[in-house]
């Protein structure tokens, strides 16, 4: 996942991370509102690719390794937050069927064509399961929750099905209004 890191306290924690180990965590908050309670489930990562800028910014690319579970967050003297996690068991995910498959791209070619999204279906048909469902669920607009959601869907069956219902229930969604069409 690219990130620009531009806030100080992310900058800070990127500095601290690059001296360590390159890996920090990523947690979203409850609310939009400083010091809100965080969700229990995030995601570690590893710092690969970076670009420091003059102004102290940085670019860089972040691949995800493990989701953990918060145990408690720390009082820290850092700007940013910390946590104490444990690591999530990821059992290995069998494939999606073939009819899972087809009905996950069925849904997605629906999804695209109503957000007006230009899609290469033929590269689509040649990523492995994990790639095209993980993939979708980083870069899909749908809202916090949602997102939350996803991360949290216990294996890659799970998480398609909630990408299904996702895209279906978004994708009805009246573009001038916002009003969602149930069919």
């Amino acid at each position: 996942m690219p990130l620009h890191i531009f806030e100080p306290r992310y900058r800070s924690l990127v500095k601290d991370a690059l001296a360590r180990d390159r890996r920090i965590g990523m947690i979203q908050p409850q609310r939009a509102e400083e010091g809100a309670p965080l969700y229990t489930i995030g995601c570690l990562g590893k710092i690969g690719e970076v670009e420091a800028l003059d102004d102290g910014r940085f670019n860089l690319v972040l691949q995800g390794e493990a989701r953990f579970k918060l145990i408690r967050e720390l009082d820290a003297a850092t700007p940013f937050r910390q946590i104490e996690a444990e690591l999530l068991d990821e059992e290995d995910c069998p494939a999606l069927s073939p009819v899972e498959r087809a009905g996950f791209e069925r849904e997605a070619r629906r999804f695209a064509d109503a957000q007006g999204y230009s899609v290469d279906w033929e590269a689509v048909t040649r990523l492995d399961d994990e790639s095209l469902i993980d993939g979708t669920s980083q870069i899909a607009p749908f809202d916090i929750a949602s997102k939350q959601a996803l991360l949290e869907a216990s294996g890659l069956a799970e998480r398609c099905e909630l990408l299904v219902q996702l895209m279906q229930f978004f994708g009805r969604r009246d573009s001038d209004d916002g009003r969602v069409t149930l069919q």
